[in-house]
């Protein structure tokens, strides 16, 4: 059996991966697939909370049938490498739904790369990405909506947002839409910005320490992301490990 190539630069995909530390874990295990069946609803969720200096690979291949729907939360703040990718496929009708955050400081590597086809009319899909990083830390967000033809009424998007916390800091923001229907409605859009300085003068003329006030802001831009998900034990534990990350960055 030949063995699996390690990806270069050349792959679109691992651009701005961390190739170095992907070698350490390569070959990557097996992709985690996902099967939702005509009619069902599926929720899943990853939190990539990986220890510093580890590679965390993760790969999803989801098949959402005629009908279906599958909504994912995903909070990717760990290891040296964390990376989630995401190859859906969709039936007539089906739905999909990616809410995810990246969070990270230091000389972290920290991705989502997704791949959304619509196989036959009448689907949907969003994705929602925030990003905020810190120091000399990456984060990457590659995403293509790939319509097939005669997969009419399509409607989906795609919003990412970045904030940097540090010049040092990078931010990538690969929104990509390939269509061959002609009756479809679709929408991407990607910002990169820093803190509202006017915002954080404001609370801090009333009293309140750059760190607190930094790290409210920041849990505004990112919380709405979990608002969704209906385990309210499940949403607070995302909820508090993101804001556990966030305060290590102010």
């Amino acid at each position: 059996m030949n063995a699996i190539a390690l990806p270069t630069r050349k792959d679109e995909a691992w651009r701005y991966s961390d190739l170095d530390a992907v070698a350490t874990v390569w070959p990557v295990p097996a992709p985690t697939r996902i099967a939702v069946a005509a009619g069902e609803t599926a929720h899943h969720h990853l939190l990539q909370d990986a220890a510093d200096g580890a590679v965390a690979v993760h790969d999803y291949v989801v098949s959402i049938a005629d009908g279906a729907r599958c909504d994912f939360h995903l909070l990717n703040i760990g290891g040296r490498l964390g990376r989630v990718t995401f190859a859906v496929t969709l039936g007539e009708g089906a739905h999909f739904e990616l809410n995810g955050a990246i969070i990270g400081g230091g000389e972290q590597v920290l991705e989502i790369v997704t791949s959304v086809t619509h196989a036959l009319a009448n689907a949907t899909s969003g994705q929602t990405i925030r990003s905020v990083l810190a120091n000399r830390a990456t984060g990457s967000y590659l995403g293509s909506i790939n319509v097939a033809r005669g997969a009419q009424k399509t409607d989906a998007f795609q919003s990412v947002k970045a904030m940097l916390l540090d010049r040092t800091a990078t931010a990538n923001a690969k929104p990509e839409l390939e269509i061959y229907a002609d009756d479809v409605k679709c929408a991407h859009g990607a910002t990169v910005g820093e803190l509202d300085k006017a915002a954080l003068f404001y609370m801090a003329s009333r009293g309140m320490d750059p760190a607190t006030a930094k790290t409210l802001l920041l849990k505004a831009f990112v919380a709405g992301v979990f608002d969704d998900v209906a385990d309210e034990a499940l949403r607070d534990r995302f909820e508090a490990a993101a804001i556990a990350k966030l305060e290590t960055l102010v």
